[in-house]
C-alpha cells in the first residue's frame, strides 16, 4: 500500500472540513431531537393503573385470561349457537344465567324485561359499576346459527356482535372471582336484551328506568371487536309513515289524491333537506311499500325513515323539518286535485327512538379506559356510535362501550366472522383492567 503525505496546508484544510462536517451532523441530530417529542410523564391516574396491573391478584387475573383464552373462545362459540332473535332472547338468557352462576357470580336473576343480572361484591364500600354484553342478534327466528372454526377464525351470525362481548364479560367476571381480586363497591354483571334495531335499547332502558333505577354510578358495555372506546352516542329517530286515501281505478277514478304520489313528494323534500356535518346529521328513507296493481290508484303507501345525529339538539332540529316536509306533501297533493273530495291523510308511527349523548373525554371513565390501554401498550381511539351506552349517556351517567379484542368482519351478516389471531386475549385483559381501575382508582 502506497503511503500518502499531506502538506501542512492540506492537513489544515482537511481538519477544517472535518470540523464543519461534525458541526453539520450535530446540528441535524439536534433538529431531529427537537422534532421527536419527549415521552410524556405519566399522569397520577396512569401511574396508578400501572401499579394496579402489577399487584399480585390483578397480575394473576391478567395472566389467567391469556392462559384460559381457549375457554373464552369456547364460551363465545357456544353462546352464539343459541338463537337469540329480537324479542326472543329467553334461551340464550337462561344459558347465560347458568354460566354466570358456574363462575361464582352471586344473586343471579332475570328482570321483567329479560335482562340477566348478577353481582360481585367488593371488599369495601364504593360505587356501583355495571358491566354488560347484549344477548340479542339481528337475525330472525330460524336462522342457522352454527359456528364454524378454521384455526383462530370463528364464523357465524352474531359471533362478533355481540357473542364476543358476552364472552369477554364472563372472562372478566370469572377471573375477578377466581383470583379474589379486591375492589371497592359493587360490580354488576349483565347480559341485556334488546340492543339491536328492533329492540330499541329496551333492555338497558329497563335497567336504568326500572330494575336498577338510581343505583348505577358507571356503565360499561362490551360490544364488538378490536380495541376502541365509544364515548359518544349517536341518537336516532325512526318512523313508519303512512299516506292513506280512497283509492280507485287508475282511469275511471283519475283525478283524486294519490297516496304514493304524496309519498313521492315527501321523499323528494326529504332528499333536499340540508344536513350539517358538524355535528353530523343524517337522514334516510330505507323502505317503501304500497299499491295493489299497476292500474289501481293505491289506498295506502308507507315508508320507513331514519334520522341520526350525535347531537340531541341537531337531531330535534332536523326532525322538525322532516315533520313539516311530511305534512306539506299532503297539502301539495290535495292542491293538485282541487275538485276532488277524496280524503288524503297522514299517519306517523314511531318505530324507534335512541337518545343521543356524550361522555366527555375528560371524565374519569374515559381517562381510566385510556390509561388502561396505555398500561397494556394498546392503541384505543375514541369513537362515536350507537350502542347500549346511549341510554346512560343521555341520563348523564358516565358510560363507555369497549371493544372486545380480536378482528371482526361482516357484522350483521350471515357470514360474520371473528378472528382471535395471536392476541385476541388482550381485549378481555384490557376490559378487566378498566373495570378494576374504575373500582379502585380515584
Amino acid at each position: 500500500m502506497r503511503s500518502i503525505r499531506l502538506t501542512v496546508a492540506a492537513r489544515a484544510a482537511l481538519t477544517s472540513a472535518l470540523m464543519v462536517s461534525a458541526s453539520v451532523v450535530a446540528n441535524a441530530q439536534a433538529a431531529q431531537a427537537a422534532k421527536t417529542p419527549a415521552k410524556a410523564k405519566p399522569t397520577a391516574l396512569e401511574s396508578g393503573v400501572d401499579k394496579l396491573a402489577a399487584t399480585p391478584t390483578v397480575a394473576s387475573a391478567i395472566a389467567a385470561i391469556q392462559r384460559d383464552n381457549a375457554w373464552t373462545l369456547d364460551q363465545q362459540a357456544s353462546i352464539c349457537q343459541i338463537p337469540a332473535p329480537p324479542f326472543k332472547e329467553e334461551k340464550r338468557a337462561a344459558s347465560y344465567a347458568e354460566r354466570m352462576r358456574s363462575i361464582g357470580v352471586q344473586q343471579v336473576r332475570t328482570d321483567g324485561e329479560g335482562n340477566v343480572i348478577g353481582e360481585i361484591r367488593g371488599t369495601k364500600p364504593g360505587p356501583t359499576l355495571l358491566l354488560a354484553g347484549h344477548l340479542d342478534t339481528v337475525f330472525p327466528e330460524g336462522t342457522d346459527v352454527t359456528v364454524k372454526r378454521d384455526g383462530t377464525k370463528l364464523t357465524g351470525p352474531g359471533i362478533g356482535d355481540d357473542c364476543r362481548g358476552l364472552a369477554v364479560v364472563l372472562a372478566v367476571a370469572r377471573q375477578i372471582v377466581a383470583q379474589k381480586v379486591p375492589f371497592n363497591g359493587r360490580l354488576l354483571i349483565v347480559g341485556n336484551v334488546g340492543e339491536e334495531g328492533p329492540g330499541n335499547l329496551r333492555g338497558v332502558r329497563a335497567l336504568f328506568n326500572k330494575t336498577l333505577k338510581d343505583s348505577i354510578d358507571m356503565f360499561i358495555s362490551v360490544d364488538g371487536t378490536g380495541i376502541g372506546i365509544t364515548n359518544g352516542g349517536v341518537g336516532s329517530n325512526r318512523y313508519r309513515v303512512h299516506y292513506k286515501g280512497l283509492g280507485g281505478h287508475s282511469y275511471g277514478a283519475f283525478g283524486m289524491p294519490n297516496p304514493i304520489h304524496a309519498m313521492g313528494r315527501a321523499i323528494a323534500k326529504i332528499a333536499d333537506l340540508e344536513a350539517s356535518s358538524k355535528p353530523k346529521v343524517t337522514f334516510n328513507v330505507g323502505i317503501v311499500t304500497g299499491g295493489t296493481s299497476v292500474n289501481s290508484i293505491p289506498f295506502e303507501a308507507a315508508m320507513d325513515i331514519d334520522l341520526r345525529s350525535e347531537s340531541a339538539s341537531a337531531l330535534a332540529e332536523i326532525d322538525g323539518r322532516l315533520q313539516k316536509a311530511l305534512r306539506d306533501a299532503v297539502s301539495e297533493e290535495k292542491a293538485r286535485w282541487p275538485s276532488s273530495k277524496a280524503a288524503l291523510s297522514l299517519v306517523i308511527d314511531t318505530i324507534g327512538i335512541r337518545p343521543a349523548g356524550t361522555t366527555h373525554d375528560s371524565t374519569f371513565i374515559v381517562r381510566a379506559s385510556l390509561a388502561a390501554a396505555r398500561t397494556m401498550n394498546l392503541y384505543a381511539p375514541l369513537t362515536i356510535s350507537s350502542t347500549d351506552s346511549n341510554v346512560p349517556m343521555n341520563l348523564g351517567i358516565p358510560a363507555v362501550t369497549l371493544d372486545g379484542g380480536g378482528v371482526g368482519r361482516g357484522a350483521h351478516s350471515l357470514d360474520e366472522s371473528y378472528d382471535d389471531r395471536t392476541d385476541g386475549y388482550k381485549g378481555p385483559q384490557w376490559v378487566l383492567l378498566v373495570t378494576l381501575s374504575l373500582l379502585t382508582q380515584r
